[in-house]
């Protein structure tokens, strides 16, 4: 099964070090996503995890973003900011917050506990993921 997962990230070398390392881990990156609308038009590809930044291109969108791909789509969401605290305590539909920047290994990590939660199995948080649940 291939995994896809969406980046919602403004910063272009932040999105292409995530995009590199979902690659190298076997994941498939459906694209990058800078704002709502890029985010919206790119969830109706069915990711299966979103990765979110809290301040994207159109401003503090991220939560929101998050949210809604969460309810109107069904994708895992975890955030990954430098701001954690602007996310807290962080729609419920959503899962949690880690800080970036993010190592390949958290990445990892983070996608397997996000599809975990997505499919009911018990998977640990990883290591500096702040939990929503």
């Amino acid at each position: 099964m291939t995994v896809k997962v969406l980046i919602v990230e403004d910063e272009m070398l932040v999105a292409a070090d995530l995009e590199a390392s979902l690659e190298e881990l076997g994941f498939q990156p459906i694209g990058v996503a800078a704002d709502r609308e890029s985010a919206l038009r790119l969830a109706e590809e069915r990711p299966d995890v979103a990765l979110v930044d809290v301040n994207l291109l159109d401003g503090p969108t991220g939560p929101e973003i998050g949210r809604q791909l969460a309810r109107d789509y069904d994708v895992a969401v975890v955030f990954v900011t430098a701001n954690p605290g602007q996310v807290l305590p962080g729609p419920p539909e959503t899962l949690g917050v880690m800080s970036k920047p993010c190592d390949p290994v958290s990445v990892g990590l983070l996608v397997a506990y996000a599809l975990g939660c997505r499919h009911g199995q018990p998977v640990p948080p990883p290591r500096g993921l702040l939990t929503f649940h």
